[in-house]
């Protein structure tokens, strides 16, 4: 059905969604009625809401331009030991620009501690990013507690939910977010779409300067084809979240128990009840997943000169032995 909804965009109409022409103005329809989509489904408005080219456009422009549009106001950031890389190296390359960055860490459940966030902020903190769900053990973390933390100090509040859209609810009051990222692959709409969220009143610098596209923005000619794509997702995850996250929980509890019975020396990663549907991590005594079969192959290619290296040395995606947490 996601297919189908971008299907029209690819064979017909396929006009410049800024242009005033019939087809163009056609093309602003399928826009228009992408937004509502995703506006819906995060229970916020459409002028709220900006499509990008990812997750990690997304979490760009939300850390960098509450960064750079306050500039010389507050300059602390704080952030999990457990972030996606789209959140981590923005940070990083922050602290090179002369921003102070704190990393709270986590518990045995990969849990941020409520009270490390509240120690590690300041009168100085301009914003708090923290992931909704983690990609790796599925642990959901308290978004609104921390976000609650984080207006008492003055600061703002940023989520990536990535991987929580489409596995549980994500509506923007609930979370108490001014900003929130979503990813268009990870909820079954198209690679290379996402969106952002922006609450009304808070200042972003822009990422992309050029045209006045998205509300003036983010410049760039849309991509109406996948931005139709990932309204529709928006759309089905809706309709029926209730019904997906029963399927996926149902068959991440099959999947363990048969783990569990075939080797009962192992461990479910994660928080043991805050925890995505879909996601499962499992630990087997002895085994390292980065002593994986495969990744000792591909270093056998490697040495015999059979594989390229990564810029910077290591092993090339997929397969990687480079370890994210």
């Amino acid at each position: 059905m996601v297919a189908e909804a971008m299907l029209p965009y690819i064979h017909g109409l396929y006009g410049n969604p800024s242009s005033g022409h019939f087809f163009g103005r056609a093309a602003r329809a399928g826009v228009d009625h992408a937004r509502s989509q995703v506006a819906s489904l995060l229970g916020c408005a459409t002028d709220d809401l900006i499509f990008t080219s990812g997750g990690t456009e997304a979490n760009n422009h939300a850390i960098k331009g509450v960064a750079w549009a306050n500039r010389g106001r507050r300059n602390h950031i704080i952030t999990s030991t457990i972030e996606h890389p789209a959140v981590t190296e923005v940070c990083r390359w922050l602290e090179t620009q002369g921003y102070r960055v704190s990393f709270v860490p986590v518990d045995e459940h990969g849990m941020v501690d409520l009270r490390q966030v509240e120690e590690a902020i300041s009168p100085d903190t301009l914003l708090v990013t923290i992931m909704h769900a983690n990609n790796e053990v599925g642990t959901i973390q308290p978004i609104a507690e921390i976000a609650e933390i984080a207006h008492r100090y003055g600061a703002l509040m940023h989520t990536d939910c990535a991987q929580s859209v489409g596995k549980i609810p994500v509506r923007v009051d609930d979370l108490g977010v001014d900003l929130l990222s979503i990813a268009g692959h990870k909820l079954y709409a198209p690679k290379g779409i996402g969106a952002l969220y922006i609450r009304p009143g808070v200042r972003l610098e822009k990422l992309m300067h050029g045209a006045n596209h998205e509300q003036d923005r983010r410049a760039g000619t849309e991509n109406v084809i996948e931005m139709a794509g990932l309204g529709k997702a928006c759309e089905l995850i809706e309709q029926n979240l209730d019904d997906y996250a029963r399927y996926m929980s149902r068959m991440r509890d099959r999947l363990e128990q048969g783990l569990l019975s075939a080797s009962p020396d192992r461990r479910i990663n994660g928080h043991p009840e805050k925890r995505l549907p879909n996601t499962s991590s499992v630990a087997f005594r002895g085994l390292e997943a980065d002593r994986h079969p495969r990744q000792s192959a591909q270093r056998r290619r490697l040495r015999r000169g059979r594989l390229p290296q990564r810029p910077g040395g290591g092993l090339p995606r997929p397969g990687s032995d480079e370890r994210t947490h």
